[in-house]
């Protein structure tokens, strides 16, 4: 199983730079036969950019059967990802896919939740030198909120609000 984190989504309802390349990271990996089914984890509060539907759209699109993307709408940021992979999902085990910049505390915060994650990392969107600097530095601060999520055990009554069906 793979969770894809979720990234910004473009006004006209397409996945940005960053989006794209870990979803078509995904989709490698899943022609590969190295992953069997797709959690797309992200935002949904907005409507009309709406993270994981943005993302599960795209991967059927791409030629991932339907019935191997899930779309998890609860995944506002890591944390919420990787504690919902655990408590909603089930899942001991998963491989993450993000930018490389993001993988080392995405899949820490997994492991200390619980779940034995490795990670596959796209280095691809490196081409958007300026959002790249912006996201590695963005996600320096981000490891200092981790510690406190991981911490607090912040909001894991949310997660049960959340979780699909």
């Amino acid at each position: 199983m793979a969770l894809v984190l979720g990234a910004q989504v473009k006004l006209d309802g397409t996945p940005s730079g960053f989006l794209a390349a870990r979803l078509d990271l995904a989709k490698r990996l899943y022609d590969a036969g190295r992953i069997e089914t797709v959690i797309a984890s992200g935002n949904h509060v907005v409507i009309e950019h709406n993270e994981p539907m943005v993302m599960r759209n795209y991967l059927i699109k791409a030629g991932v059967p339907a019935e191997r993307v899930i779309a998890d709408p609860g995944g506002f940021d890591t944390y919420q990802s990787c504690l919902r992979a655990k408590k909603i999902y089930g899942l001991s085990r998963l491989l993450m896919v993000t930018q490389s910049y993001h993988l080392p505390r995405a899949v820490a915060t997994c492991r200390a939740l619980g779940v034995d994650a490795v990670g596959v990392g796209d280095d691809s969107a490196r081409q958007y030198r300026v959002s790249w600097l912006r996201g590695a530095i963005r996600d320096q601060f981000a490891c200092v909120k981790t510690i406190i999520d991981l911490g607090t055990g912040r909001d894991l009554d949310l997660v049960e609000r959340n979780a699909p069906g």
